[in-house]
């Protein structure tokens, strides 16, 4: 069978790359086509586009660089239907990927989608689009399937959340410990230019009071060294691409809004959310965008778990403030106890591997 994927994002790539492996086990004879990253490319040479190439974040990136997500869309489409592919699997990215899901079931390629559009918190229209074009869709967080079902779309299945396969592997694999004196705090900036620029220096002015504890900064290879020592003059530590051994020895941490708040949160690291973006980007977002939170940890929970400091509210004196609740004592206590509740929403890992059984054999019905 041949299968098509589009991972417009890294936590795409990583994801569909999980996807992929998990397709072979099931289907041997699997050939894949696919938009991606690094990840993928370990299981299939035939590559699209870099997913380097397509991941724009955020009201101004996009609009600023919509020649060349228009210049992709049309590659993408005549690729597809040059390949043809027995399934078309679409993995988040869904501004782009509906636009794909329409074309597929336009040309009756059976398309799936992994890892679902946050219809619940913004654009609740594209669940038009998904009944009409989306085959089956497989679902990474716990409350979405009642989502979809309060809507009359019941081909949506919760799988599991890839995040749980990453830390199992990352659990079972070996590895080298980072040294530490103290305690250690992590500071997770995210991935992207603009969050560091933000975020990181609001960071480590509050470090600054963390005098019983090891500072660390998870940094990422694909941003310039320089960047983060321009932010960085007290030189604390900066641990590229090994966030997970990071948290995994972590006391506490600050954290950039994203998955890296579910990451933390299934590591038992008491967190501060952190998020400071465009002031454009925040009144647009607050007039479209209908969530009580931001952080994931608090969307599954449906409640306020961990602290969410935003915009103005991310600062120094605020920071400190909540670092202090979650150090120690009952306000500590209280948030790993929750972090157990997490744990049972999420179930257990092997989303890759329902999602391969599933699909594998709908596509050779």
């Amino acid at each position: 069978m041949k299968y098509y994927l589009v991972a417009g994002e890294k936590s795409g790539d990583i994801h569909g790359a999980n996807l992929m492996e998990s397709i072979l086990q099931k289907d041997s004879s699997a050939n894949f086509r696919f938009c991606g990253g690094d990840a993928m490319l370990k299981h299939s040479k035939n590559i699209c586009i870099h997913s380097k190439n397509m991941s724009f974040m955020g009201f101004i990136e996009v609009l600023l660089n919509i020649r060349t997500i228009n210049k992709n869309i049309q590659q993408v489409k005549a690729d597809i239907e040059n390949y043809r592919p027995d399934a078309l699997i679409l993995i988040d990215y869904p501004g782009f990927n509906l636009r794909m899901a329409e074309f597929a079931h336009g040309l009756n390629i059976k398309v799936y989608y992994y890892i679902s559009p946050k219809v619940w918190a913004w654009k609740a229209n594209r669940i038009k689009k998904i009944k009409a074009w989306v085959r089956q869709l497989y679902l990474i967080l716990p409350f979405e399937e009642d989502f979809y079902a309060k809507h009359d779309y019941y081909r949506a299945k919760y799988v599991g959340n890839p995040l749980l396969d990453e830390i199992s592997n990352f659990n079972k694999a070996k590895k080298q410990a980072i040294a530490s004196e103290k305690p250690i705090v992590a500071l997770l900036p995210g991935s992207r230019k603009m969050e560091v620029k933000k975020i990181l220096p609001v960071m480590l002015k509050a470090a600054r009071s963390f005098t019983d504890f090891d500072v660390m900064i998870a940094g990422v290879s694909s941003l310039p060294k320089e960047l983060y020592d321009g932010i960085n003059p007290e030189k604390h530590p900066i641990v590229l691409d090994n966030t997970y051994q990071l948290l995994s020895q972590s006391h506490t941490a600050l954290v950039t809004s994203g998955t890296a708040t579910l990451e933390t949160a299934l590591f038992n690291v008491p967190q501060v959310v952190c998020y400071k973006a465009h002031p454009l980007t925040i009144w647009i977002a607050k007039r479209l965008v209908n969530i009580k939170f931001i952080s994931l940890v608090n969307l599954i929970m449906d409640k306020e778990v961990v602290k969410e400091l935003i915009q103005d509210q991310l600062n120094e004196q605020q920071l400190v403030k909540e670092f202090q609740i979650i150090s120690e004592g009952i306000g500590r206590e209280k948030m790993l106890a929750q972090y157990q509740i997490l744990h049972q929403k999420m179930g257990e890992p092997g989303a890759s591997k329902r999602v391969a059984i599933n699909l594998v054999s709908d596509v050779k019905a």
